[in-house]
């Protein structure tokens, strides 16, 4: 029997990474074949049998926008909250956590599963979420990933290579990343009252399963995933991302 899964979509990023790029307004808003980037990204949460209801994050002062313009505009019936999100991602995350902890859903998720996921990521597919939900049911939490392509170097002082690493164990991180709900609610509260130590040290928190595995020391469960589950960051992945839609969704716009 599956359980309660909500998702938390981001899309409160600015886009410094967009530039050249001429637009009115965020990358999330972006239109791909005449719809706007985060609308694909909503659309196969809701269809998914596997969400419940979604979380969907914006940046500051876009809450009417989003409403208006994506929410209501497209129905997008399971987005049960819209929040403004944080200055950094991980702030996003902790305030859509919030309110699963105080149970300000419309129906409590308390012992679910939560999908983390960028908004801007719109190429993810329902076979995916499927089983990166999977893999957190039977490990507590789960990662899409890819394995790495290139040849890694370390790098050390003066830009002189240190190592050079064995790609065949590396991949790297997409999402949706997926945590049983008690899991990542107590990995967060941990961040917080650690996060001053982190950051003299020098350490940083890249992304939702390295928050469980340094703070709890939980497995993550890899999930092999897919190219095309890119997160659109440059003007050339904006211009790839108009390829796979003309060739995955035409039909759909």
């Amino acid at each position: 029997m599956k359980e309660r899964c909500t998702a938390i979509l981001l899309a409160a990023g600015i886009g410094r990474r967009m530039r050249g790029v001429k637009s009115d307004v965020a990358k999330q808003y972006m239109p791909i074949l005449g719809r706007p980037i985060i609308w694909y990204t909503l659309r196969i949460f809701e269809k998914s049998p596997i969400i419940d209801d979604i979380i969907l994050v914006v940046g500051r002062g876009e809450l009417e926008y989003a409403r208006e313009n994506i929410v209501d505009k497209y129905a997008f019936h399971k987005v049960d909250r819209l929040i403004e999100g944080g200055r950094e991602r991980y702030l996003s995350v902790k305030k859509a956590l919030r309110l699963i902890e105080e149970d300000d859903l419309t129906r409590s998720n308390k012992d679910g599963y939560i999908f983390i996921h960028d908004g801007v990521r719109p190429f993810v597919t329902e076979k995916l979420i499927e089983e990166t939900y999977q893999a957190a049911w039977e490990e507590g939490a789960s990662c899409a990933a890819v394995p790495v392509k290139d040849t890694i170097k370390k790098v050390g002082k003066r830009d002189i290579i240190e190592k050079t690493l064995d790609r065949s164990v590396l991949y790297a991180a997409q999402t949706p990343q997926v945590f049983f709900t008690p899991m990542i609610i107590e990995a967060y509260k941990m961040l917080e009252e650690r996060k001053e130590e982190l950051e003299e040290r020098g350490i940083a928190i890249t992304d939702d399963a390295m928050v469980v595995e340094s703070m709890l020391g939980r497995p993550v469960r890899l999930v092999t995933a897919y190219e095309e589950n890119m997160k659109i960051t440059t003007p050339v992945d904006l211009e790839v991302a108009k390829v796979l839609a003309e060739e995955r969704y035409k039909s759909y716009v």
